[in-house]
């Protein structure tokens, strides 16, 4: 039983090594936007399995940074500006209209949470992957969302987000963007605990717009 758990972590090590190894490529530009990601040249590539670019390639597409086409294969995905700008557009008008009752509702634990979730993702952008720091950021927003007290309203944001490239991390391609999206994560968190709606909705407006 226990090199089979061995085994289990092994697995999963490597899965995350070889999605961050695609990821960071797609990010600094070497794979670009609608670049087919034909599994054998990953495989030389990374020096990897054949498995291992398929899950790696299954995790990016389930993110939205990369693109399964059937009968094709998997492509890099190719951001459509109009539509980022229209799903940005609904972002703001949604995410904003509930920052009155997301302060309301917040209680010191909850700002708490909040700041824990904060000091995570800027702890990732020492230390994380992007895929690391990928999941830290959705756990921050989540948890922001929840807040607003409509849990349709946070599958409704989740579902339009994955219309478009399902976030920042195919925007941050410099580390300046990274460490503005955790100062905004906070400058949220204190206007929450402030009780300022107003200038919680001025933030996540900004936070939409750069990501």
């Amino acid at each position: 039983m226990a090199d089979v758990v061995i085994d289990q972590e092994q697995e999963a090590s490597d899965t995350r090594d070889v999605t961050d190894l695609v990821l960071q490529d797609i990010l600094a530009g070497v794979l670009l936007p609608g670049t087919w990601l034909k599994q054998i040249d990953l495989e030389r590539r990374y020096k990897c399995t054949r498995p291992e670019v398929r899950r790696a390639l299954d995790r990016l597409a389930q993110k939205r940074l990369v693109e399964h086409v059937p009968n094709r294969g998997y492509h890099v995905y190719e951001p459509d500006g109009r539509r980022a700008r229209e799903v940005s557009e609904i972002r703001i008008i949604l995410e904003t209209a509930i920052a009155g009752t997301i302060v309301q509702n917040a209680s010191p634990e909850d700002i708490d949470t909040l700041g824990k979730l904060a000091e995570h993702f800027d702890l990732m952008v020492l230390n994380g992957t992007m895929l690391e720091l990928y999941e830290a950021n959705l756990a921050f927003h989540r948890r922001l969302l929840v807040l607003g007290g409509n849990l349709e309203l946070i599958d409704l944001i989740t579902e339009i987000r994955q219309r478009t490239s399902s976030a920042p991390v195919s925007q941050w391609r410099t580390r300046a963007r990274i460490e503005q999206s955790g100062r905004e994560h906070h400058m949220m968190i204190d206007a929450i605990a402030a009780g300022q709606p107003e200038r919680l909705k001025e933030v996540v407006r900004q936070h939409i717009l750069q990501n």
